[in-house]
């Protein structure tokens, strides 16, 4: 009879004893900086947003694509006298590796690929398909709230079709090193 009523301690998970929580998925937005070279002459800085959404499977792997739009060129000299005023759009896949680092911070690392526009160029065509890598850190803030910080490579190319020198426009392929910092809300 006293073996019947014992109750046996119910089993918790690795991550219940740790205190973390999975979350499936986690959305991401913030101030993002690229530096381009798709103008020939000069290395143009291109501010603007980048978003982003993350389905993760697991505490480790996930599947994230996002956008980016940059729109305000930063100072230099052959486009201050110059008509062409260049915008950067990008929609990016791919995996991502997360781990956690050291008690609230944790790092990232991401191989995405996907297509990139040039605009306000006279670039012809003005679609290319784009890829590379990158990574970056989160601090954790709250339960579901994190700040990121982040950077990548990002490799495009764009073809002589309908082009010429008085275009002045870069023929050839390009990295286009990104930076950023935002929020993230993971749910």
């Amino acid at each position: 009879m006293m073996a019947t009523s014992q109750v046996a301690k119910a089993k918790r998970s690795a991550d219940a004893d740790q205190g973390e929580t999975n979350y499936k998925w986690e959305g991401y937005g913030g101030f993002a900086y690229t530096s381009t070279n798709n103008i020939n002459t000069s290395r143009t800085g291109l501010i603007g947003a980048k978003i982003g959404l993350t389905r993760d499977w697991g505490r480790f792997f996930g599947v994230t694509g996002e956008g980016a739009f940059y729109t305000k060129s930063l100072s230099s000299p052959a486009i201050e006298n110059s008509t062409q005023k260049p915008q950067e759009t990008s929609v990016l896949f791919g995996p991502v590796l997360h781990a956690t680092l050291y008690g609230p911070v944790s790092g990232f690392v991401d191989v995405l690929l996907g297509g990139e526009h040039i605009g306000g160029t006279s670039q012809t065509p003005n679609i290319s398909f784009a890829g590379g890598a990158g990574g970056g850190m989160e601090w954790k803030l709250s339960r579901h709230l994190a700040a990121r910080v982040y950077g990548d490579d990002i490799a495009s190319s764009f073809s002589l079709i309908n082009n010429t020198t008085q275009l002045a426009n870069s023929p050839h392929k390009t990295w286009s090193s990104r930076a950023g910092i935002g929020i993230v809300y993971k749910f």
